[in-house]
């Protein structure tokens, strides 16, 4: 069967026996399988018709659902915290289908699975008519690499409103991906409601105007943009991915990419330096040379946005807090009188050493609270607390070094995983940014770099793509950036595959063409086409900045 991510071990009969639903199956769920149960009846209920009630005393029913903490116990250590508790098993036969999984969560992905054996068209909203449905007779035992197998959404650049994030927390959990990474602060955009500091959304999540392309294109798109989520709107965002068994990581940015906060808080950047003058929202991409103060002031300022974030984001389903750290300019730091003399007060090493007095400051303030810190490699540079992980996008050699010094990791190296880079050369590939990284790049994308020792391996709590949305202005233009990369990427972060050269790339194309395509077809996934873009994905005129050859392993 075609299936994506591919599972750990799946034995199909040989001469196609299939179990026959009848016009009203029924369901049955054990304790702990009551949540797969709901979502079970609304999602397949919508594409089948079906109201999946009990099956009643003393009759089996078709579809029957378990929870066993040994379900996972033959299936091999999984790499990353957890990963065990996600394993599960089916089996189809003519009693039916049983789903059996080590957790809550390892039946929710048995119930995925379910999904993609019944067809693609069991991911639409309405059922077809005269549609039948069946199951071929199967054994299947799975479970994940990694505990970490996420996406990370820009959603400051290019705001995207809360019903595509729901979205795209659907689309994950269908390719079996558990954490989406919420990257919600940066220049161009403040996206989430603050109470204490109203100006943060009331003035900073909204801009006068966007470039259109890369930062080099002449082109403008002159309509405001912004928006933000209220916190309610947060609040529902992580139940329903609670439910789906996906994690959200918020992101709040610091000290650097903050100038949408200081355009609403004029006091919280680097006022004595001559010349500097309260900023608005940016319109522009790039990097921002207006960074905050390192003033008690500013600390007190952000204690109270992480107080209002830890209680949107509950310890329980969200653990770790991305406080970013990364391409912090140091300019006004050098010009401010008030910056040099708090180096000489901190006794730290120049204006590097003051980058990493702000993050140290909120690594321990967060611990102190029961959350683990995670940042963006640059943070490595000033030490950490044993407890804080990193996110290693500039390569593998900030993950190697933090994974060989104690610290859990999670990959996300841009020459591999960025899916802003675009997908083919040639000139019809819209806004075309960076190297190609093709559907088969990403599929030979490797977490865990030879060099590392055992021990250190064991820190690399696994692997995210990331989607940042400069030249993404759109769902349509997300889609086609992100999709279906990302179901190659699942399969990287999901199935123990083979070296990266070893891999059967041949293999997972058949299975995207057999089946998956039609998958995002029927969920209505704007996909970049294998032949490349359709006529309304290009957009002739709008300059990106494409970069030849391979890019370099570091």
């Amino acid at each position: 069967m075609d299936l994506i991510p591919a599972p750990r071990a799946a034995v199909f009969h040989g001469d196609g026996l299939r179990f026959e639903f009848g016009p009203e199956p029924t369901l049955e769920a054990g304790p702990g399988g009551e949540g797969v149960a709901r979502w079970l009846r609304r999602e397949l209920g919508a594409a089948t018709g079906w109201s999946l009630p009990s099956a009643g005393p003393g009759r089996a029913a078709d579809i029957r659902l378990r929870v066993d903490p040994e379900q996972g116990a033959g299936v091999g250590a999984p790499d990353g915290a957890g990963a065990g508790l996600e394993s599960y098993g089916i089996t189809v036969d003519a009693a039916g289908a049983l789903l059996v999984g080590a957790s809550g969560a390892g039946l929710f992905w048995a119930a995925q699975t379910l999904r993609q054996l019944l067809a693609p068209d069991a991911y639409r909203k309405a059922p077809l008519p005269g549609r039948a449905w069946s199951l071929p007779y199967a054994g299947i035992e799975d479970g994940p690499r990694f505990g970490w197998r996420g996406m990370m959404l820009d959603v400051a650049r290019h705001f995207t409103p809360k019903d595509g994030v729901l979205r795209y927390i659907d689309l994950l959990a269908a390719h079996k991906l558990n954490v989406l990474h919420l990257h919600l602060t940066d220049d161009q955009g403040w996206r989430v409601e603050i109470k204490r500091h109203p100006r943060l959304t009331g003035v900073g999540a909204w801009r006068a105007r966007s470039r259109r392309g890369h930062r080099a294109s002449p082109l403008w798109n002159e309509t405001p943009h912004g928006g933000y989520y209220t916190q309610d709107d947060i609040r529902e965002i992580v139940a329903y991915a609670a439910e789906r068994h996906v994690r959200v990581v918020p992101e709040i940015d610091v000290p650097g990419h903050s100038q949408a906060a200081i355009a609403a808080y004029p006091e919280l950047g680097n006022t004595d330096v001559a010349g500097t003058r309260a900023p608005e929202v940016w319109d522009d991409w790039g990097i921002s040379e207006n960074v905050l103060a390192p003033t008690e002031a500013v600390l007190r300022f952000y204690e109270g946005v992480f107080e209002e974030l830890l209680e949107l984001f509950p310890a329980e389903v969200s653990p770790f807090v991305h406080v970013g750290g990364d391409e912090c300019p140091k300019a006004q730091w050098k010009a401010s009188a008030a910056a040099q003399e708090r180096i000489r007060e901190l006794g730290v090493d120049g204006e590097d050493g003051l980058q990493s007095w702000f993050i140290r400051h909120f690594d321990t303030w967060l611990a102190e609270r029961g959350r683990r810190l995670i940042g963006w490699d640059e943070i490595l540079e000033g030490g950490l607390a044993p407890g804080a992980a990193v996110s290693s996008w500039r390569g593998y050699e900030g993950g190697i070094a933090a994974a060989e010094a104690g610290h859990d990791v999670v990959m996300c190296p841009e020459q591999h995983v960025y899916l802003d880079y675009r997908q083919a050369g040639g000139a019809e590939e819209p806004v075309p940014i960076a190297y190609v990284r093709s559907l088969e790049d990403v599929y030979r994308f490797e977490p865990v770099p030879s060099q590392l020792s055992a021990e250190a391996a064991a820190h690399v709590l696994g692997a995210q793509a990331n989607v940042w949305t400069e030249v993404m202005e759109d769902q349509g233009r997300v889609d086609y950036q992100v999709f279906p990369r990302l179901a190659a990427f699942a399969e990287v972060v999901w199935s123990r595959l083979a070296e990266p050269r070893e891999r059967d790339f041949a293999r997972f194309e058949a299975r995207m063409e057999a089946a998956h395509y039609a998958r995002l077809d029927a969920l209505g996934v704007g996909y970049r086409p294998p032949g490349g873009p359709l006529p309304w994905q290009r957009r002739p005129g709008v300059v990106g900045r494409p970069i030849e050859g391979a890019p370099p392993n570091v």
